[in-house]
C-alpha cells in the first residue's frame, strides 16, 4: 500500500540572495514522500514562489487534497490533467518518477528516453547589490566560468562594467526579473553588448512585453516570468529568443520534458534554470541539461548547507548525486 505524505523545510543560505523583488535568507521547501510498505520509496522537492501566489501552506494543502487518490493511482501523466502547474505538482511528479525508478529498478533517464547524463557547465548567480559589492562576490568565485547577474533598473551598468572589470574573461548574462522599463532597452542593450553580456533575462514585467516584439535586439533576450508551461510558449515567439525551464513552474519533469521538444521545434534557445533549492530540486532538472543552451542550476550552490550526498561542484561543472540519492536505484 502506497501513502504519500508532504512536510516543509528550510535551508540557510550563505549570507543572503538579493533580486529587483526583494531578498531572503533561507530557501523554503516542500518535500514530498511515497512510502510503500513502510519504505521510503519517492522523494520530490519543489520551492513555493510569492510571485506565483504560492506559499509553503497553499502548496502543502493543495498536496493534502490529492494525496488519497494519487495513493491508489500513482500515476504521472494523470496528475498533469488533475492539478495546475506550479511547485506542488512538481515535488509531485518528481517524486512519482522517483518511485518509478526505484520499483522498476531502472534510473529516471532510461524511463524518459533521454541520454546518460553528463556534468554541466552550470551559471553562478550574483545577487543585486552595490556595484563594488558585486565586483568582490564574482573575485570570490574565480573559478567560475559564467555569471548571471541580478540587476534591478538604476544604476545597471555600472554594476555590469564593475563585473567585467573583476572578471575580465567570463562569459556574463544578467537577469533583471522584470525591473527594467521599455525606454530603457534600445540605449542599454547594445552597451550590454560591448561589455559581453550573452544574454538578458526577463527585462520587463510578464503580461507587458508585447514592446519586445518590434525591439531590435542588441542582446538575446530570455523569458523566464513570461513563459511557465507550454501554454506560453507561442507567446514568446518573436519577443524572445530563449525561454527559461524550470520544473517548479512547469509542474514537473514530465511536463518539463514536453516543453522542451515544443521549444525546440520552434526553434526557440533553452535555458534550464531553478529557485534557490537543495539538491533534491537540481536532480531531476540534471536530466535536462544535455538539451539547453544555458544551464543555470547553481541553486544549492548558494546555500550554506546542501542535503547529503547531493550534487557535487567541479569548478563550473556540477556532477550528479551519489547512487539512490533521487532517480538512479543502481
Amino acid at each position: 500500500m502506497l501513502s504519500i505524505h508532504a512536510h516543509s523545510e528550510s535551508w540557510p543560505i550563505n549570507g543572503s540572495f538579493n533580486i529587483s523583488r526583494g531578498s531572503k535568507t533561507t530557501a523554503d521547501v516542500i518535500v514530498v514522500e511515497i512510502y510503500e510498505q513502510g519504505s521510503l520509496m519517492g522523494r520530490g522537492e519543489g520551492v513555493p514562489y510569492p510571485r506565483y501566489e504560492e506559499s509553503i501552506d497553499t502548496c502543502l494543502k493543495s498536496i493534502k487534497d490529492i494525496s488519497a487518490s494519487l495513493e491508489k493511482d500513482p500515476n504521472r501523466h494523470s496528475l498533469l490533467e488533475r492539478m495546475e502547474a506550479g511547485s506542488a505538482r512538481n515535488a509531485l511528479d518528481c517524486a512519482l518518477w522517483d518511485y518509478e525508478s526505484k520499483k522498476l529498478g531502472k534510473p529516471v533517464w532510461e524511463l524518459a528516453g533521454l541520454k546518460p547524463p553528463k556534468p554541466p557547465l552550470t551559471a553562478y548567480t550574483i545577487s543585486v547589490d552595490h556595484p563594488d559589492a558585486m565586483s568582490e562576490s564574482v573575485k570570490r568565485q574565480q573559478g567560475m566560468e559564467l555569471f548571471k547577474l541580478k540587476l534591478k533598473g538604476l544604476d545597471d551598468l555600472r554594476r555590469v562594467q564593475a563585473v567585467r572589470e573583476a572578471s575580465p574573461s567570463a562569459r556574463i548574462i544578467v537577469d533583471a526579473n522584470e525591473a527594467w522599463e521599455e525606454t530603457q532597452l534600445p540605449e542599454l542593450l547594445p552597451k550590454l553588448r560591448l561589455l559581453g553580456v550573452e544574454l538578458v533575462e526577463q527585462p520587463l514585467p510578464a503580461g507587458k512585453d508585447e514592446f519586445l516584439s518590434s525591439l531590435s535586439k542588441a542582446v538575446p533576450l530570455c523569458a523566464d516570468e513570461s513563459c511557465h508551461t507550454i501554454k506560453d510558449i507561442d507567446k514568446c515567439l518573436h519577443k524572445y529568443e530563449y525561454i527559461n525551464i524550470k520544473l517548479d513552474k512547469a509542474g514537473g519533469l514530465t511536463h518539463a520534458l514536453t516543453m522542451m521538444n515544443d521549444a525546440m521545434n520552434k526553434q526557440l534557445g533553452i535555458m534550464l534554470g531553478c529557485m534557490v533549492c537543495t539538491s533534491l530540486s537540481i536532480a531531476p532538472a540534471l536530466l535536462l541539461a544535455n538539451m539547453a543552451q544555458i544551464v543555470d542550476l547553481d541553486g544549492p550552490l548558494l546555500l550554506a548547507k546542501d542535503r547529503q550526498g547531493g550534487i557535487q561542484q567541479q569548478g563550473s561543472l556540477i556532477t550528479g548525486p551519489e547512487t539512490n540519492f533521487w532517480g538512479n536505484p543502481n
